[in-house]
């Protein structure tokens, strides 16, 4: 003997349908006003750079080329002038400026004598493979630390705050001092420096991954003390689950949204601490590339750093506003 089940009424399903409509309207709204935002601050950013150029008293093709230290040639700065256009107005300037940066033309390093955007390119990836294991680091040791301690008593949770707080003060050079003291002087598992090879990439990783890591913990093993305290929490333990599937099924998810917001910090703290992890390991890279670009006064490159920086921020903080409303619909009408 079969069963069948009476389709829903009409007005059930259009009622469906009309709130999968509405939710996916706020979605494209949410998108949309997350591009125009994105697209302010890359504005804001290459405004600035600009300005950069304009506000300091002196010869703007002469900063280019590094100052007055590096006896460039008449023939070299007018070069540069026309290049620029710093013999039109300013308004022509900063329209022409804007089209190079449009069509990826981010100057050249007169230095370096290579275009910034391919200066950029070869030390990319480095930087890059540091980033996503620093990152990928990072989140599995929060997540295996959090889910670990949420809920484990006042001895382990103040062990954990304590552990947490020391280790997201410690200034990323110091950490990376004591990683090689312990590592590769004393107890000689891994290189000391270099690029190339995985085992030269563990302590650089960890350097930069721990700091953020213990931030992580303090805000995930907060939320998750909160969230193991709601009501369909306890409806979900009467189901017989275990607190381990209570938290990774149920807790995880709800606790993992504040967490997003620190996105920021996260890729600050990667973009930063690479400048300082790179050179204390003696490693290629963006960051180290910047601070060379600082001490040789190659404003072009600096000015490209920075541009690079502020689109890898934006097109980071677009995606994760995106992934927002994938853990929460309803964070798309807010």
């Amino acid at each position: 003997m079969t069963t069948s089940t009476a389709p829903a009424p009409r007005w059930t399903q259009a009622a469906s349908r009309i709130r999968i409509t509405r939710t996916g309207q706020a979605v494209l709204r949410t998108v949309g006003r997350r591009i125009i935002s994105s697209v302010l601050v890359l504005w804001g950013a290459a405004t600035l750079t600009f300005l950069a150029l304009h506000i300091p008293k002196g010869d703007p093709a002469i900063m280019l080329l590094g100052g007055m230290e590096a006896n460039p040639t008449p023939e070299v700065l007018a070069q540069v002038r026309a290049e620029w256009g710093f013999d039109q107005p300013i308004w022509i300037q900063y329209i022409r400026y804007f089209g190079r940066l449009i069509a990826g033309d981010l100057g050249t390093s007169y230095q370096q004598r290579m275009p910034v955007a391919q200066a950029l390119a070869i030390q990319l990836g480095p930087t890059v493979v540091l980033a996503f294991a620093a990152a990928a680091t990072s989140v599995i040791l929060a997540l295996v630390v959090s889910l670990a301690t949420a809920k484990r008593g006042r001895w382990i949770t103040g062990f954990t705050s304590g552990a947490s707080v020391t280790l997201a003060s410690v200034p990323g050079f110091v950490l990376g001092i004591i990683l090689l003291f312990l590592f590769a002087a004393i107890i000689p598992i891994f290189p000391s420096s270099g690029t190339d090879g995985i085992e030269r990439l563990v302590l650089p990783a960890l350097t930069l991954s721990l700091p953020i890591a213990a931030s992580l913990v303090q805000v995930l093993r907060t939320e998750l003390d909160e969230v193991l305290e709601q009501p369909f929490i306890l409806t979900a333990r009467t189901r017989g689950l275990s607190i381990a599937a209570v938290k990774l099924k149920h807790a995880l998810r709800h606790a993992l949204i504040p967490v997003a917001t620190m996105t920021g910090f996260v890729i600050a703290n990667l973009l930063g601490g690479a400048v300082l992890v790179e050179t204390v390991f003696s490693r290629q890279g963006i960051g180290r590339l910047a601070l060379t670009a600082v001490q040789n006064q190659d404003l072009p490159l600096v000015l490209g750093v920075v541009l690079f920086a502020a689109l890898v921020f934006s097109v980071v903080n677009f995606v994760v506003d995106v992934l927002y409303v994938a853990l929460d619909p309803r964070l798309a009408t807010a």
